[in-house]
């Protein structure tokens, strides 16, 4: 059994050995080179935005408060990156986005944060997420106290992509004789 040990530790001293090997003289030349130069800090990608739409702080929200206690509810007007305290509750608006006019679906939704102030001072976040409209269950701000809802989000869309044309539509005569000759068709294969 005491061999068990030894062997354990001659293994890990082995391989152990391979990792403090100097490196060779290219890889040691490169390396001062590498660590003299400072890296850049990364900067974040600038979203791409398409001609025609609204940047994310040229758009406006208009959202619903809520206060269950009084029932007083607000509308707040906010661009995308301000916040409005309204007594112990902070909300921020993070985005908005509205679907273009030409899709099917009409969506209108908004990332929303809620701070409320806390009975030792301290605040605590509440809800933080993407709120919809037209689909309000799928995600609700569940605080006893307050409620937020998105109402609008005001921004602009290139224009309309081009529509496909319609298939040109076969004349009644055309469609009659088809059926009739699908008809005659069918009468003929037994089966």
């Amino acid at each position: 059994m005491r061999a068990f040990p030894a062997i354990l530790a001659g293994t890990l001293s082995l391989v152990a050995c391979d990792r403090l090997q100097p490196a060779p003289a290219a890889q040691q030349a490169e390396r001062p080179a590498q660590a003299a130069r400072p890296t850049p800090p990364a900067q974040p990608a600038a979203a791409a935005v398409q001609p025609g739409t609204t940047p994310m702080n040229g758009r406006v929200a208009v959202l619903g408060f809520l206060n269950k206690r009084n029932g007083i509810a607000r509308d707040l007007t906010l661009r995308p990156g301000q916040a409005i305290r309204i007594k112990d509750a902070i909300v921020r608006l993070r985005a908005c986005e509205t679907t273009p006019p030409w899709e099917f679906d009409r969506l209108t939704g908004a990332f929303v944060q809620l701070d409320v102030q806390q009975p030792g001072g301290g605040w605590r976040r509440a809800f933080s997420g993407w709120l919809y409209k037209e689909s309000p269950s799928l995600n609700v701000v569940e605080h006893p106290v307050y409620d937020v809802w998105p109402k609008s989000c005001v921004m602009s869309f290139p224009s309309a992509p081009e529509m496909p044309d319609a298939p040109a539509e076969t004349s009644n005569s055309s469609r009659a004789s088809n059926r009739a000759s699908d008809r005659s068709a069918s009468d003929s294969n037994p089966t």
